[in-house]
């Protein structure tokens, strides 16, 4: 039989705690490497990525130091894959609590992409399998304008985003992108014209000029301009614009990523995405105005929404609203008005020596073709826009209404779709005029700080 002394059995005993307190430190040590990985599944080994991030934490207090990562410097930002490209993620949560990025992808090579999520205020990621929607509008390009939706974690507001191929990696190596919308805010403006894409070392400066001081007249507060390239003319115009307050340039350097066509569809043009990515730029538009303006008017430069029986876009849109209770999306119809076919009046001699086409000599449109529909431009609301395209709004909250010609349409001053037509065939329509006088002393003023 063993006996035992004092000594041995405190010595037996503190054997036995030493090797539970082990047993115990071990085992929290291995639920907290779990909950790590399911926090940081990115991390190649879980233990440097917990010292990095813990680092991070605690002597930092900026969003980029706690969530590392490499801010964004530009509009469109390709991922390594270079079949994404991401513009800006926006916070939504019309439905559920996600944020939808919006970006462009190869419709048939991305297949699965992840987004991190930065949370504050420990820093964590969280990492979680995206949703890729490409808009059925892509017109047989390989590439289309796409929604990247991303669920929130439950118990975090994250302000950052990055979108990865794997749900694992290194988090310093990603782009981050901030996500917008966060805040609901008050309406600062009430119409906000969106312009994409300008191109093509764009120098219709004068009808432009015309353009926004049209739409200033008739109610815009702000012009957003996706700018791929203009002439040196163009781009003092604009600077003047955006000193003053009413234009936003968003440059949009597509062509340093992807080919580029100049035409709607694929098969008139074999390149990577249609009319350097027009739609993408105006889902963009749509959601960056989201809490910035009452609505969003979806045209091109050459495109004025004129309202035939009001004398503004408020009352127009006031008018229509009651009407069509419930509506979001309100569809005009586009009517072409030749620049080959003038009318000799307002011919002002200082603005002939000004590159671009002079709106108040073109007032003939032509005729409806048969058996054709005439394209619609659109004023949304946009809370109640989920995607558009160019003519059409995908998908929406709000139902979609028509406005018939008698009410308003598109003054659109371009080169003819019927060139054949006789002078005599036109119809000549001078809703224009009406605003004849304010337009070209408006017009004056700008050209005399700026192109004269």
């Amino acid at each position: 039989m063993l006996r035992c002394g004092k000594r041995q059995i405190w010595a037996v005993l503190a054997c036995i705690l030493i090797f539970a307190s082990i047993f115990i430190c071990y085992f929290k040590d291995l639920q907290l490497q779990s909950n790590i990985r399911k926090i940081f599944p990115q991390a190649a080994t879980a233990t440097d990525t917990t010292m990095r991030t813990t680092r991070a934490t605690t002597k930092a207090s900026t969003v980029m130091e706690h969530c590392r990562g490499k801010p964004a410097q530009s509009t469109i930002t390709s991922l390594k894959d270079n079949r994404t490209f991401i513009v800006s993620p926006y916070f939504d949560n019309r439905e559920r609590k996600l944020t939808r990025v919006i970006g462009i992808v190869h419709h048939e090579a991305v297949k699965e992409l992840y987004c991190w999520f930065c949370c504050h205020p420990h820093g964590k990621i969280y990492v979680s399998r995206a949703d890729i929607d490409v808009h059925s509008d892509r017109f047989e390009f390989p590439y289309g304008a796409t929604d990247i939706i991303c669920l929130e974690p439950e118990n975090c507001d994250p302000t950052h985003v990055s979108i990865h191929q794997f749900p694992q990696g290194d988090i310093d190596q990603l782009p981050m992108f901030e996500i917008k919308n966060r805040k609901a805010e008050p309406f600062p403006v009430d119409f906000t014209v969106c312009i994409s894409t300008m191109f093509g070392n764009y120098n219709n400066v004068l009808q432009f000029i015309q353009s926004m001081e049209m739409y200033k007249i008739l109610g815009a507060q702000k012009v957003m301009i996706y700018k791929n390239n203009c002439s040196h003319l163009m781009e003092k115009v604009l600077k003047f614009y955006m000193e003053e307050g009413t234009v936003e340039v968003i440059p949009w350097p597509i062509d340093s990523h992807l080919k580029v066509s100049t035409r709607w569809h694929h098969s008139l043009d074999d390149k990577d995405i249609g009319y350097y990515g027009q739609i993408t730029a105006l889902n963009d538009c749509v959601y960056r105005n989201m809490q910035r303006s009452k609505f969003v008017i979806l045209n091109d430069a050459d495109e004025i929404i004129l309202p035939l029986k009001h004398p503004d876009w408020r009352t127009m849109m006031h008018s229509l609203q009651q009407q069509n209770p419930g509506a979001g999306i309100f569809l005009f119809e586009n009517h072409i008005f030749p620049n080959t076919v003038s009318t000799p009046v307002f011919n002002i001699s200082s603005w002939n020596a000004v590159p671009g086409v002079n709106i108040l000599q073109h007032v003939h449109r032509e005729p409806d073709r048969k058996d054709v529909i005439n394209p619609k431009k659109i004023i949304v609301d946009p809370q109640k826009v989920i995607q558009t395209s160019v003519h059409s709004v995908l998908h929406a909250y709000g139902s979609s209404v028509y406005i018939p010609m008698d009410v308003a349409l598109i003054y659109h001053c371009r080169v003819p779709l019927q060139a054949g037509l006789p002078r005599d065939s036109l119809i000549k329509d001078t809703t224009v005029w009406r605003y004849n006088s304010s337009l070209i002393t408006n017009v004056n003023k700008v050209l005399h700080q700026t192109v004269l």
